[in-house]
């Protein structure tokens, strides 16, 4: 195969943050090629560059061996590449034909929308992603009525519909569940057919050796190797993405269980996956959850101890989200009780449960859990404004930059400066940041909402232990997690969540991978898939 994308010498600097230092990149017609690497890296800024929304400070594109000037994504567009990042860009008002054929409308010779042409054109780019959308294609629903993951293959087929030569898949999967994820490979593979080059940026590495044909490792800015995945092991992968061993989560004193690392990961190396949320164990029941029902949740009914991780199970939109959220005082209780320490916790507005020490860290962290233009010192800041001067604690510019400073240091967030936009940072420090200004408050019950999506291997490591500090102090922690072996490696316990209600509590050794799918579908143990 020949060299269809070639990029060399790709810099690109963000205030003190130098994001590509040099960068390269060659794939090949017909390929789907992994960009992998820890967060800051620059992998997400490579693809930026090629698609035209980042322009390089300096460096060279050539498609098919031409000299490709990219100087925004119309100039990406017309040279035939198209771009899916994993935050999402679809207009919400519009339907899901407006936005797959938006900038490609097809007029009549009037000069107005040909309606009938663009239903049609939409059309065909979904077709191919039925089986995601249950068999039915939702032509004329507004965008914003569809669930995150379906969302997620509009994005994917708005891209489509523009007939690219060469698509870039930036964390494109990671709001998918597992069927959705198998109709987008099915898809990749056919394009690959084609002679599409795929770009394929995921943090998920199982999803890396069983899509890519070869990976291209950038660290630091710079390129430091491209391999061929049939002859690559995970643990060769990681180390040359975080340039030391792949580090060993900490676990328990005790022994704890343990859980399948899931065959896909164990075929390629990995270790089997340590389990249990805190370092120590759990103490006296702190959060009680009575017949908590809203419009999505229909009595829920748990307990939680303090210093204990409970995790979220389920297939993605079953209500783990939602509990987060009415636990955080932002939906709407219709019956039950909610209870911290034996008092009931004031959940009528966010405002009243942070007040009461109940912190959330949202699924959506550019739109939901932090001010991406504003700086790093301020989004820090924040969440602990309050509580500091309640307790007549300095709230002085130097002691604000003392207290940001303070958990840049402990939670290792690599910035240039505290004044650069919080949306400079890499995806993985952003979540830091995300989580950093709440640990200032102190927060007494946790609520975690896919806290490691879209972050790298080392990233992850840092979150976990970020989660398991958490518990060995004493606070409340409940984690949902889209990630299967995410939940075996932190929770003491799961709630698998069905259609709003707990359909099965997992302890101790039944938190297994294997047993989370089951219990997910609703089958019993034992019970064929």
């Amino acid at each position: 195969m020949s060299a269809l994308l070639e990029m060399t010498g790709v810099r690109k600097r963000y205030g003190g943050v130098q994001a590509l230092d040099g960068a390269s990149l060659t794939a090949l017609r017909g390929e789907v090629h992994a960009l992998l690497g820890p967060n800051g890296s620059g992998k997400s800024t490579l693809d930026k560059t090629l698609a035209g929304t980042v322009v390089p400070d300096s460096g060279e594109i050539r498609i098919d061996g031409a000299q490709a000037r990219i100087g925004g994504p119309r100039d990406a567009h017309a040279l035939g590449v198209a771009a899916v990042y994993q935050q999402l860009s679809i207009v919400g008002d519009l339907t899901v034909t407006q936005n797959v054929v938006l900038g490609l409308e097809p007029a009549r010779r009037s000069g107005f929308l040909d309606h009938r042409a663009a239903r049609d054109r939409a059309a065909t780019a979904l077709e191919r992603f039925a089986a995601a959308f249950s068999g039915r294609l939702p032509l004329d629903r507004p965008a914003a009525s569809l669930r995150p993951g379906e969302q997620q293959i509009v994005e994917v087929a708005k891209a489509l519909a523009r007939d690219p030569r060469i698509l870039v898949l930036d964390e494109a999967t990671a709001s998918l569940h597992k069927e959705q994820v198998e109709v987008l490979f099915e898809v990749v593979r056919e394009l690959r057919a084609a002679g599409v080059l795929v770009v394929f940026t995921s943090h998920r590495l199982d999803e890396v050796f069983a899509l890519c044909d070869r990976a291209t490792v950038l660290r630091n800015g710079r390129t430091v190797a491209t391999v061929d995945l049939s002859s690559t092991s995970e643990d060769a992968l990681v180390r040359l993405m975080v340039a030391a061993p792949r580090p060993e989560p900490a676990s328990p004193p005790e022994a704890p269980h343990r859980a399948s690392a899931g065959t896909s990961a164990a075929a390629h190396g990995a270790r089997e996956a340590p389990v249990r949320g805190g370092t120590a164990e759990p103490g006296a029941v702190a959060l009680e959850v009575r017949g908590l029902t809203t419009d999505r949740l229909r009595d829920v009914d748990f307990t939680v101890r303090a210093g204990e991780v409970l995790g979220l199970g389920g297939l993605q939109g079953q209500g783990q989200s939602e509990l987060l959220l009415a636990l955080f005082g932002a939906a709407r209780i219709t019956a039950g009780d909610v209870l911290l320490d034996g008092e009931a916790l004031p959940l009528t507005s966010p405002a009243r449960a942070a007040r009461a020490g109940v912190a959330l860290v949202p699924g959506d962290r550019a739109r939901q859990g932090m001010f991406a233009s504003r700086p790093i010192q301020e989004n820090l800041s924040l969440a602990s404004m309050r509580r500091r001067a309640r307790m007549k604690l300095a709230l002085s510019a130097p002691a604000e930059r003392r207290a940001a400073r303070s958990m840049v240091e402990r939670l290792g967030i690599k910035i240039g400066s505290l004044n650069d936009p919080v949306a400079t940072l890499s995806g993985g420090n952003q979540q830091k940041v995300v989580i950093g200004k709440w640990l200032l408050d102190r927060p007494r019950v946790v609520l975690l909402d896919d806290p490691a999506k879209g972050v790298d291997v080392a990233a992850k490591e840092e979150i976990y232990a970020i989660i398991r500090g958490l518990a060995a102090e004493g606070a409340v922690v409940i984690l949902n997690s889209s990630d299967n072996r995410e939940l075996t490696e932190l929770s003491d316990r799961v709630l698998v969540l069905f259609e709003g209600a707990v359909a099965e509590e997992l302890t101790a050794a039944a938190i297994t991978e294997n047993r989370l799918v089951s219990s997910a579908l609703r089958l019993a143990p034992g019970e064929t898939l």
